[in-house]
């Protein structure tokens, strides 16, 4: 399920995936929330942003 998309950046997250639909100038995220995965991650190396939409996909 796709995150509603806000018009202002969500304060307690920091990205700079300028990739995303969800980026916002200033490295910031305006997803409502967003999803870390995997559940067993055992380091950074091994978690990502489940929320992620490339900017040019509809």
């Amino acid at each position: 399920m796709k995150p509603e998309k806000m018009s202002s950046p969500n304060q307690g997250i920091k990205c700079v995936v300028n990739t995303c639909q969800y980026y916002m100038s200033g490295d910031h995220c305006c997803a409502q929330q967003i999803e870390v995965q995997p559940k067993n991650a055992s380091d950074t190396q091994e978690t990502d942003c489940a929320t992620f939409i490339p900017e040019n996909q509809i």
